[in-house]
Formats: structure tokens, C-alpha cells, sequence
């Protein structure tokens, strides 16, 4: 069995200081840590939020983003180094850089995105300089250096080592502007894993990351707007449509089974939007269920 740790990563600093930087607590909260029979790993707690947008870099938080990208890494790399699986639990979506840093000082890993917004903006387009719109961008190569080549290790992963799985928001961020996905970059946006069925779409995703040069594993990024907006809605740039709980958690059991996964991130939840609890349930419910079949 998968002997899996659990970091809180409660940044905001690619977002706001709306409620998501609670999600830890929330989910330690509903029993996930019981339900994972996962050990609790520590807390990074982030440098403070400043709200005003960097002149230089065009985006807020630039320079406490690497700073905490830096530190989580420490933390994801202890946890690695244990022989263990880190469960990182965000916080929003610029956490990402710490976790894919930590595989970076390493070697050459894969990444399966999964993420309701492709999260591929360019300051210039990003209406709010928003670190938790540009994470893929930055994470391959893409965007201020600050962030883009954390300690001269950019880009932290390749185009053609990630899958991109269940966006919906191609018009959207056409609409703003947003950089097109670059060839390389496997999309599978949600219109895709419908036509295939989220287990085929899984496994040829799972496929694409096995099949390349990053052969020493890959990351699962879980952004919870990848869901359908009528099963969670306590999310912070709501949209219509997404995943249903069995399809999500086909996917990430898929992705989860074959020994490749060496990390998951969990992001974007926000308990403010869920006051009685219940949708906290039952996201650890579908991530202790995407866990139960690993050996």
C-alpha cells in the first residue's frame, strides 16, 4: 500500500483571501486524513497577501509566490524523501509551482492537470494579475521569470509531459485574450473525456504521460471547479457544466492505480461556500474512494 502524508498548503497568494485558504482545515475537518490512513506531514504557511499588482511582473504576489514555492517544495521533497505519497491540500492553484519544483530537483516527471480553466493566461490578459489563472503557463516556462524559472530549474515540466483533462473554458479565455495552448500540450477538454467515457479518457491519459521521457512518474493536479458546477459550487470563478463525482473519481482512480502518480494536489475549494459541511464530506469521500483500490 501507498503509505501517503498529508501537507496543508493554505496559500492564497495566487488568489484572494476568500475562504480556500481554509480547504485544509476542511477536509482534516470531514476525515480525510482517517479516511486515507494517511500521516499529517506539517503546515507551510505562506508569506502575508498583498493585494496590489507588481508593476514589473504584472501579477500580484510575485515575489511571495517564489518565496513559498520554494519553501513547499522543502516540505513535498521531506515527504518524498520518507518513501511517502504527499497529499498536498491548497490553498489555490499557484501551490503547484512548489510541488512540481520539488519533483524538478529531481528529475524529469509528468503532469496530469485537471482543472476546469486551463490556467494558461499571460499577465497582460489575466484581468486581475491572478497567479491561480497562469500556473500551467508558469510552470512551463511561460510568464516572469520570478516564477517561471524558480532557482534557473524552468520550465518545471515539459509541454509534451502534461495532459490537460476536463477543461471547459476555451471561451473564456479566448474572450480575455489567453495564450493558445501550445501544440505539445496533450488537451483533453471536457467535450473530449465525454466522447471517450472518463476511464478511456483516463487511460490514455495515463498512456500519454508513461509513453514520453518523463519516466519517472507524474504529478495529479486537482482543481475541484473541475467538477460540475451543480455538484460543487463552492468555488470561487464558478461555470457552468464539469465532471460528475463518478467520473471524477474514475479519473483519478485511473491515474492512481498503475504506480505512476508520485503526488496529488487538491485546490480551489472553498469551505466559506459550504457552510454545513456537506460537500467537504463528500470530497473526501471521493478522494479516499480514488485511493481505496492502490496497492
Amino acid at each position: 500500500m501507498r503509505k501517503l502524508a498529508i501537507i496543508e498548503a493554505p496559500s492564497v497568494l495566487g488568489l484572494r483571501p476568500t475562504g480556500v485558504e481554509d480547504l485544509p482545515t476542511a477536509l482534516l475537518g470531514a476525515g480525510l486524513t482517517e479516511g486515507l490512513g494517511a500521516v499529517h506531514a506539517g503546515r507551510a504557511e505562506p508569506p502575508p497577501y498583498a493585494p496590489e499588482r507588481d508593476p514589473d511582473t504584472g501579477v500580484r504576489n510575485a515575489g511571495g509566490i517564489a518565496t513559498y514555492s520554494v519553501a513547499l517544495a522543502g516540505a513535498v521533497g521531506g515527504v518524498l524523501d520518507d518513501g511517502r505519497f504527499p497529499v498536498v491540500l491548497g490553498g489555490d492553484c499557484s501551490v503547484l509551482l512548489g510541488t512540481l519544483l520539488a519533483l524538478r530537483r529531481r528529475d524529469r516527471h509528468g503532469l496530469l492537470f485537471l482543472d476546469g480553466h486551463t490556467d494558461f493566461y499571460q499577465p497582460s490578459a489575466e484581468p486581475a494579475g491572478e497567479v491561480a489563472s497562469m500556473e500551467l503557463a508558469l510552470a512551463t516556462g511561460r510568464g516572469p521569470r520570478v516564477l517561471a524559472d524558480l532557482e534557473g530549474r524552468g520550465p518545471l515540466v515539459r509541454d509534451e509531459d502534461v495532459v490537460a483533462l476536463g477543461f471547459r473554458d476555451a471561451e473564456e479565455s479566448a474572450a480575455h485574450g489567453m495564450q493558445p495552448l501550445p501544440p505539445a500540450l496533450h488537451a483533453m477538454k471536457l467535450d473530449t473525456v465525454r466522447a471517450l467515457g472518463a476511464a478511456e479518457a483516463a487511460r490514455r491519459a495515463v498512456g500519454l504521460l508513461s509513453g514520453g521521457g518523463a519516466d519517472a512518474g507524474f504529478w495529479v493536479h486537482l482543481d475541484v471547479d473541475v467538477l460540475d458546477d451543480a455538484l460543487m459550487p463552492a468555488v470561487d470563478y464558478r461555470q457552468p457544466d464539469g465532471l460528475s463525482w463518478r467520473e471524477l473519481e474514475t479519473v483519478l482512480r485511473t491515474a492512481l492505480s498503475g504506480g505512476g502518480a508520485v503526488g496529488l494536489t487538491v485546490t480551489i475549494f472553498n469551505p466559506r461556500l459550504d457552510p454545513g459541511g456537506t460537500l467537504a464530506r463528500r470530497l473526501g469521500d471521493c478522494l479516499t474512494a480514488a485511493f481505496d483500490s492502490q496497492g
